[in-house]
């Protein structure tokens, strides 16, 4: 099902956007030498191709995509093959139990179009979900863990839509590597090994605890194989019946059952909930930079929307001028970082429910107002919520938590086409119930878990069929005559936002490499206080932004940013040196 429209065709937008941008174009030099990497972190080579290019979450799934490529399947075809693996060898963070947005780029129609699956509560979720009987909030994990976080899961039927417009190859074809990794098993990565170490819920319940963990309770060591042949199982049906099958006869039942016989908290899924739930293509949210336009998904992610103001806030800055590790660009990142998150509090939300006044967050008058709050040399310490025009109503903040996890894939096919690509079953393991070979989701607890805020509805509040907010942030970025320059997105949770508008900012100011960019120490700032990435040269920047009035915080950040970028008729992959990712192109 549609709702709204796809994006205009895309140099149609440019002529009215991007020309009050100003700035450089993407070029192979950008007029300077490049600044020297600091990353700190152990080098991943970037990939070079001439005809496609594929980045994911790890090198299975980005060669399965490669190898949809060479049969003559277009970008979807090599996404969703690249997925179901994904599935089956990063369990951790995404797969059929849970959702995601996606990006579209048709080349040859030059339009593009933003996918919806992010999964719904059930038809009887409440309000007071996750509140106490004193209505207070109950501690985060147990919130997460059994049966009550499972929202219905959104990520196959999107799937399925978006093949049925845009595939090329037939769907049943594109299984076949998840499958035969499933039936002959996947090698536990470094990753996953430790996850499941120190993972203390895991064990909590079965089949979860007896598929992950030995008998005497440790987990796979590093190397061994793990063999799934439930989900071998799961993905025939899938590949042969359509993605339909998942949401109607046994495969669903066996998830509402899972959910609602949990042993642990559990849930109200239904046949109903799972039979009627609907993927949306919605308007992406586009907007310019420089002489860019730069292009994400819109509510009920809040991904677009706050990467788009970020840039807006950043624009006026000359960043070009300022080293990409440095106090003063960690500055101006956390402050605009500051300004978004305070606006995505208040009003983004799933736009089905609650009056997100998406074109007044983007007015070039609302966001130039709220520009002058950052002061180049001081920090404004929190931010307060703008006033944006067109608003319909004020709402209440939310408190809702995204835990750190979730998988991004990016590629671009020799016609040109490009998928972005972001998914999650939320938390490490989602509610850590499995079915079938897969775990279901805890995305349920990306609601806000008070409805009310000094008696004011929460946007975010629980309510039925509603989906709840987002970060993810697929993003797309086209130069003045309508041609794609990159194609990125990332996981984090709600740093996914920083990761991207850094990572931006490194390719269209700083005109660094596909690597260099997304090896670049993360600086992030949620509207509180500032994250430095532990054991990079960020951590060093503590004391300066000390002095200009930052509190500050250094902790690990494993991102996963995957990112394409085009130059010069030449495509360049890079995949996050955090993680176990993969570019491969030719």
């Amino acid at each position: 099902m549609s709702r709204g429209r796809s994006c205009l065709p895309l140099l149609k937008v440019l002529a009215l956007t991007c020309l009050v941008a100003g700035g450089q174009a993407l070029a192979d030099t950008g007029g300077r030498p490049p600044p020297e990497p600091q990353s700190g972190l152990s080098a991943k080579i970037e990939a070079r191709g001439s005809h496609h290019m594929v980045v994911t979450a790890d090198p299975l799934a980005s060669q399965a995509a490669l190898d949809v490529l060479r049969r003559g399947g277009n970008a979807l075809d090599a996404a969703i093959a690249a997925q179901m693996v994904l599935n089956v060898v990063e369990p951790q963070s995404s797969g059929i139990g849970g959702g995601g947005f996606l990006l579209y780029w048709d080349a040859a129609r030059r339009v593009l179009h933003a996918y919806d699956g992010r999964e719904t509560a059930p038809a009887a979720a409440a309000s007071d979900r996750f509140l106490d009987r004193q209505g207070r909030p109950i501690p985060f994990y147990e919130a997460v863990v059994g049966g009550r976080s499972v929202g219905v899961p959104g990520l196959v039927r999107m799937l399925g839509q978006a093949h049925r417009r845009h595939g090329r190859l037939a769907w049943v074809s594109l299984f076949q590597p998840a499958i035969e990794l499933a039936e002959g098993g996947f090698p536990v990565t470094n990753r996953l090994h430790h996850l499941l170490a120190r993972d203390e819920h895991l064990r909590r319940l079965e089949p979860s605890r007896s598929f992950f963990y030995g008998a005497d309770g440790a987990p796979p060591q590093p190397g061994s194989k793990i063999v799934n042949r439930p989900l071998a199982s799961v993905m025939r049906t899938l590949a042969t019946e359509g993605a339909d099958s998942f949401y109607d006869g046994e495969l669903a039942k066996s998830a509402v059952k899972a959910v609602r016989a949990a042993s642990i908290a559990p849930g109200d899924l239904s046949l109903a909930d799972m039979r009627n739930y609907e993927a949306l293509e919605r308007p992406p949210v586009c907007g310019p930079y420089r002489l860019y336009l730069v292009c994400g998904v819109g509510p009920p992610s809040s991904g677009g929307i706050a990467v788009l103001q970020m840039l807006a806030y950043l624009a006026p800055f000359d960043l070009a001028a300022l080293p990409p590790v440095s106090a003063e660009l960690a500055h101006l990142l956390a402050e605009a970082g500051k300004l978004a998150f305070a606006d995505r509090a208040r009003y983004v939300a799933d736009p089905d429910f609650v009056p997100v006044p998406a074109e007044g967050l983007l007015d070039p008058g609302y966001l130039q107002a709220r520009r002058q709050q950052i002061d180049p040399r001081r920090s404004m310490g929190q931010a307060a919520a703008g006033d944006p025009p067109w608003r319909q109503g004020r709402w209440g903040d939310s408190s809702a938590e995204e835990p750190p996890s979730t998988t991004h894939l990016s590629i671009v096919d020799a016609g040109g086409n490009a998928v972005a690509l972001t998914s999650s079953i939320e938390s490490a393991f989602g509610s850590r119930l499995m079915v079938d070979g897969y775990l279901l989701n805890n995305q349920l607890t990306d609601f806000s878990f008070r409805p009310t805020d000094e008696d004011r509805p929460v946007a975010n509040r629980v309510e039925p069929r509603k989906r709840p907010r987002s970060s993810m942030a697929p993003t797309m970025v086209f130069n003045p005559n309508g041609g794609l320059v990159a194609v990125l997105g990332s996981a984090g949770g709600p740093a996914i936002i920083g990761h991207v508008v850094q990572t931006l900012v490194a390719l269209l100011d700083h005109q660094l490499g596909a690597q260099d960019a997304v090896s670049l120490p993360h600086v992030v700032n949620r509207n509180g206080v500032t994250e430095l990435e532990a054991a990079t040269p960020a951590a060093q920047l503590a004391q300066a932004l000390a002095l200009m009035g930052h509190e500050t915080t250094v902790h690990p950040m494993t991102s996963g940013l995957h990112v394409v970028v085009l130059r010069g008729g030449v495509l360049f992959g890079a995949a996050d040196p955090r993680r176990e990712g993969a570019a491969l192109g030719e």
